[in-house]
């Protein structure tokens, strides 16, 4: 395995520093497409399309080993964060497209009125757990090309999101808080093979104890989302979707402080789209995820 250790003097230094104007509760939100994101914005209902009073720092998502994966700024939340969102670190482009991130924001602030929310995402579509497994991977002990992958890629976007004092441009340095890991992904390894599938939970326990391990805390709340098959087209779309279910499951029984968002089950797709929710399901998506995390929040912090 890489010595991944991309984060201990810089995010020591933002825990032990002091003083601090404001303290935001961070989320990261990561995976594959569906947390991507394939809503139309102009589809979002009408109080989800203005800018939220909550920041958002999306790292530029690419494929393995290509250049500026992890890249951007912060900036206030609003919708455009979906597919076809990038960012050269100096700006971000907005697409037509939104994930759970808008609904998700919009949730957490009306559980948590008093607090200010801050939100870290990095994903890319078709990307899977197993090593050299779907368009890309979040293996730790990917070595080909240059040797960045998903992962580390990640790590980039986490690392640049905290090399930020002032998240909000305000002249004063601001506090980020890590609060929970967001996860939607699992298509991928429940596609590409059955070696992937059963490898799934090793797998994704191995990258969740990692993730932790970037934000220093070992009981950071986790929320897995259910990976559904729309069962439209191609009946073996998903030939190993039991499997990874199955580890899913798993991951949650064993970890006191993971939950399974399994609402996904209800979310309709698109009969042209067979792997990605339609509009309303990503906004339900947003909520769903803000509920689960909920049910952790007080049991999982100190």
């Amino acid at each position: 395995m890489k010595n991944k250790s991309v984060l201990p003097c810089l995010l020591l230094a933002w825990f032990t520093h002091s003083s601090f104007a404001s303290e935001y509760l961070t989320f990261f939100l990561g995976g594959q497409s569906n947390m991507e994101g394939y809503g139309y914005v102009s589809a979002l209902p009408e109080a989800l399309k203005s800018e939220q009073g909550v920041m958002i720092f999306h790292g530029n998502g690419v494929f393995d080993n290509e250049p500026h994966g992890g890249i951007g700024i912060w900036a206030p939340l609003k919708p455009g964060h979906g597919t076809g969102f990038t960012s050269d670190g100096i700006n971000n482009r907005y697409s037509n497209r939104f994930g759970a991130e808008v609904s998700f924001a919009k949730t957490l602030t009306e559980m948590f009125p008093e607090q200010k929310i801050a939100l870290i995402k990095y994903a890319v579509g078709g990307t899977g757990l197993h090593l050299s497994t779907g368009y890309g991977n979040w293996s730790p002990d990917f070595r080909e090309g240059n040797g960045q992958n998903q992962y580390d890629f990640a790590l980039n976007t986490i690392n640049n999101a905290f090399a930020n004092r002032d998240i909000d441009g305000d002249g004063e340095p601001d506090r980020l808080v890590p609060k929970g890991i967001i996860w939607m992904q699992g298509e991928a390894d429940a596609n590409a093979s059955k070696e992937a599938a059963n490898a799934y939970l090793s797998n994704l326990t191995r990258l969740m104890g990692l993730m932790r391990a970037a934000f220093r805390d070992d009981s950071i709340p986790v929320v897995i989302g259910k990976i559904t098959d729309s069962q439209l087209g191609d009946s073996d779309l998903m030939p190993y979707i039991n499997r990874v279910h199955m580890a899913q499951q798993q991951f949650v029984e064993q970890d006191i402080c993971a939950n399974y968002m399994t609402n996904t089950e209800r979310y309709p797709y698109h009969e042209k789209d067979p792997w990605h929710y339609l509009s309303e399901g990503f906004v339900q998506m947003g909520r769903d995820f803000a509920l689960s995390y909920s049910k952790l929040a007080s049991k999982c912090h100190r």
